[in-house]
């Protein structure tokens, strides 16, 4: 994947790439613990670095909810969306929400070329009810 992205090969790369795909929806800190975890000493910047050339790269997505931390996951190259739980701040995915992407019409795009929806639906998950 790195490669096939035109990024060399490093440890702190392949162990953040490992640590998003074993905890989807993880936020910079958790990932960092996990990195420390494997690899021993890593700076925070260091993992803040590699977060930020993976999702450049297109290996990673970030979202970003409304008053959490930004979170990472492996699952790009779709158009799904996100449900978080407004007590816990859990965060599951959710398929396209109706029809091809951008799965919602705009109603007036603005001159705008479209290619991208993107929703978060709030609740409280099952372990908060």
């Amino acid at each position: 994947m790195l490669r096939g992205a035109a990024l060399r090969v490093t440890r702190p790369r392949l162990a953040v790439l490992a640590a998003v795909h074993e905890q989807p929806h993880a936020d910079a800190d958790a990932i960092a613990r996990r990195v420390r975890a494997e690899l021993g000493e890593v700076s925070t910047q260091a993992v803040y670095d590699v977060l930020r050339a993976l999702s450049n790269a297109g290996l990673l997505r970030r979202i970003e909810p409304a008053g959490s931390p930004t979170r990472y996951e492996t699952r790009v190259g779709d158009n799904h969306h996100h449900v978080v739980c407004r007590r816990c701040g859990d965060i599951a995915d959710v398929e396209c929400a109706v029809g091809d992407a951008p799965c919602l019409i705009a109603s007036h795009s603005h001159g705008y070329v479209i290619d991208e929806a993107e929703v978060v639906y709030w609740g409280t998950c099952p372990a908060c009810s």
